[in-house]
């Protein structure tokens, strides 16, 4: 008997790094109790300035003002959605939308992510899954990191998972559960220094290379409070805004040395956390901006020397993993199977989360 099924989906990310939205159109198929996936067509759109701007002071927007952000932003994701389907002449069966998240403080009960399903899906005239973590805070959880389920199912070949995006974040297997967890900022650190010198970021960590350790950076950075505590747990732009960058202004010294330390400062916190789990001969898939960071690669490398290799997977991979997984969510979601596991978000159960719009 055959027991396949075929889902084509559009995945939308857009995270932390504000470097763009990535656009994946992915299919994928389950049969005989496995899943196979494809990234079919790819587009990524960076932010202009001002956009970017707006972005990153939503935080700081009264409720009607961020609300209204909310939709205007809803509205943009889907005409680019529109763009993207009508170019390549796609079969969609829905989007899947990660949003931006502006607000993520799971101990207070709040994880918020801007772009109204409802207006994507208006204005992309397709169905749309979205808002992935509020159920799953609403039970408890942290609400983050949600890529694990994905990694699970869908590469379950490699030990662990690494994502090198705005916030660095890991996921393995433990026994019988998935286990994962933000270890450290990644690119939201190594990019606020480079906007010290009005640079987007460091083009293959080639300034860094050129640093030294700055050792007082360095122990503050590994005396951060984070690092003390027991997964499950998560970062967001406030915790950085609080924690790390009050710590990056009182420093003086050169941006080739405040580069250099944050990435070494990234590899050990990362080669750490793999190296106590004790697993042998352990493969690291990684993904996200900062797998093209060469010096952060070679200098983690270098760390997990005799513990693991890392595996640097094609671009496509590398750019559009997360909006490849979320739109694998979507997925989940649409069969009412879990898509939020509670081993890792500490949620009081596993959960399939995310709510449905239709084009009205």
């Amino acid at each position: 008997m055959n027991t396949s099924k075929t889902y084509n989906v559009i995945g939308l990310m857009s995270g932390t790094s504000l470097d763009g939205l990535d656009i994946a159109y992915c299919c994928f198929e389950h049969k005989n109790k496995t899943w196979n996936f494809s990234i079919e067509k790819t587009r990524s759109i960076n932010y202009s300035a001002t956009f970017k701007t707006q972005l990153k002071n939503t935080v700081a927007l009264d409720a009607p003002k961020l609300l209204a952000f909310h939709n205007q932003y809803g509205s943009w994701l889907g005409e680019q959605v529109k763009v993207f389907i009508q170019k390549n002449n796609l079969k969609v069966d829905f989007i899947a939308s990660h949003g931006h998240t502006v607000f993520h403080q799971p101990e207070i009960g709040l994880t918020y992510q801007i772009g109204s399903g409802q207006h994507l899906a208006n204005a992309c005239n397709q169905k749309v899954i979205c808002d992935f973590r509020t159920n799953d805070v609403a039970i408890g959880g942290q609400g983050a990191p949600l890529v694990p389920i994905g990694d699970q199912l869908l590469f379950s070949n490699y030990d662990f998972c690494l994502n090198l995006g705005g916030i660095s974040n890991i996921s393995f297997h433990d026994g019988e559960q998935r286990v994962a967890y933000d270890i450290s900022p990644a690119n939201m650190l190594l990019n606020y220094i480079c906007q010290k010198i009005n640079l987007e970021y460091d083009k293959g960590g080639q300034l860094g290379r050129t640093g030294k350790t700055n050792l007082q950076l360095l122990a503050q950075l590994n005396d951060l409070e984070h690092y003390k505590l027991e997964h499950p747990k998560s970062l967001g732009f406030e915790w950085f805004a609080e924690n790390v960058i009050p710590i990056l202004d009182h420093i003086e010294d050169s941006i080739e040395n405040l580069l250099h330390t944050s990435i070494i400062h990234i590899a050990s916190q990362i080669a750490n956390d793999i190296i106590n789990t004790k697993k042998v001969n352990a493969t690291v898939l990684i993904t996200g901006g900062g797998a093209k960071n060469n010096f952060l690669i070679e200098t983690l490398q270098h760390k997990l020397t005799d513990f693991a290799t890392v595996v640097i997977p094609s671009v496509d991979l590398i750019d559009f993993k997360e909006a490849l997984i979320f739109a694998f969510m979507g997925v989940l979601r649409e069969r009412n199977e879990t898509n939020c596991l509670r081993s890792v978000t500490g949620a009081l159960k596993d959960s399939s989360s995310g709510v449905i719009y239709y084009p009205r």
